[in-house]
C-alpha cells in the first residue's frame, strides 16, 4: 500500500487550485502573471484577497489529505506517512497536470506538518505568521516555518529520528524552492505584501 498511498499523495498533490482558479475566473495563466508561482501569495498578487485564502486552504488540505490517506489506507506506517507527505509537496512544486510548474510547497508543507508533528509545527508557524507582519514578506516566514519546525521537534521530540529527517528534508526543499527568494532578500529587494496603516 506504500506506492499506492505515495502516488495518490503526488497525484493530490499535482491538482493546483491557485492554476485552476487563475483559468476558470480570469482567463489566465497565473504562472505567467505577478511572480510566475503557483501558490496563494501570487494568487493575491493576481486575483485578490477571497480567491488566495481559498487557495491557501485548499493546498493546506491538499496536504492534510495525503497524510490522512496514508494513515488509513497504508495502516499509519512511517515510511507511508513521511513518503507520502514528501510526495504531496513534490506533487504541488512539479505538477503533472500541469507541466511540472507549480509552486513552492508552502501552505502543502503547512498541512502535512501540522498532522505529523503538531506542536512543533504550531509553535513554527505562530513565529512565521509574526514575521509576515513585522517583515510583509511571506518568504521570510516560510523559510523560517520550514526551518524551526524541525528545531521545535528536536527540542520537544527529541526520540522521533525519522520525522527529524523527514522534516529536515522538507526544509531543505523549502530552502531550495525559496532560492530566488533568498537572493533577493540578501539584497533587500523581495517583494513584500499588504500595506502599513499607521
Amino acid at each position: 500500500m506504500l506506492i499506492v498511498c505515495v502516488i495518490l499523495a503526488y497525484l493530490i498533490g499535482s491538482i493546483s487550485p491557485s492554476t485552476l482558479f487563475g483559468k476558470w475566473i480570469a482567463h489566465i495563466d497565473i504562472r505567467e502573471h505577478g511572480s510566475g508561482n503557483a501558490g496563494a501569495t501570487n494568487t493575491l498578487r493576481v486575483l485578490g484577497p477571497r480567491v488566495a485564502v481559498l487557495v491557501l486552504l485548499l493546498d493546506i488540505l491538499k496536504g492534510m489529505l495525503a497524510i490522512a490517506i496514508a494513515w488509513n489506507v497504508g495502516h499509519g506506517g512511517p515510511w507511508t506517512t513521511y513518503l507520502s507527505g514528501l510526495a504531496v509537496i513534490v506533487g504541488h512544486n512539479w505538477p503533472v497536470f500541469f507541466g511540472f510548474r507549480g509552486g513552492k510547497g508552502v501552505a502543502t508543507t503547512i498541512g502535512v506538518l501540522l498532522l505529523t508533528m503538531p506542536t512543533p509545527a504550531l509553535l513554527a508557524g505562530l513565529i512565521a505568521i509574526a514575521l509576515v507582519i513585522l517583515t510583509r514578506i511571506v518568504s521570510v516566514g516560510a523559510l523560517v516555518f520550514a526551518v524551526l519546525t524541525p528545531v521545535f521537534l528536536v527540542l520537544l521530540e527529541p526520540y522521533r529520528t525519522g520525522a527529524l529527517l523527514f522534516s529536515a528534508v522538507v526544509a531543505v526543499m523549502s530552502i531550495y524552492r525559496h532560492r530566488k527568494n533568498i537572493e533577493r532578500l540578501l539584497k533587500g529587494q523581495e517583494n513584500r505584501i499588504f500595506t502599513k496603516r499607521f
